[in-house]
């Protein structure tokens, strides 16, 4: 995982199987970097309260209603690129 931060938009970037996925880089609970979190399989932990999110779709794992943002990514000729609309 790794933080960008394209245009001022904070997002965290990780690679799973090959897979690129940018979701928002702070956590919905209380706004924490998730990018010093954990990531395991597709879920990714934020290390302030352990609130988990799938990475596919941002969903809090434990109240569906709740989630990131999820931006479309992907990787050409060697360059990230994150679709912010």
């Amino acid at each position: 995982m790794a933080p960008v931060y394209p245009l001022g938009v904070n997002i965290v970037i990780a690679r799973v199987s090959g897979t690129i996925y940018a979701v928002s880089g702070k956590c919905t609970h209380m706004a924490c970097p998730l990018f010093t979190g954990f990531l395991e399989g597709h879920t990714l932990t934020c290390p302030c309260h352990d609130w988990r999110y799938d990475i596919r779709t941002g969903r809090f794992l434990d109240a569906p209603e709740l989630g990131l943002t999820v931006y479309p990514a992907k990787s050409e000729a060697g360059k990230l690129f994150i679709n912010l609309d």
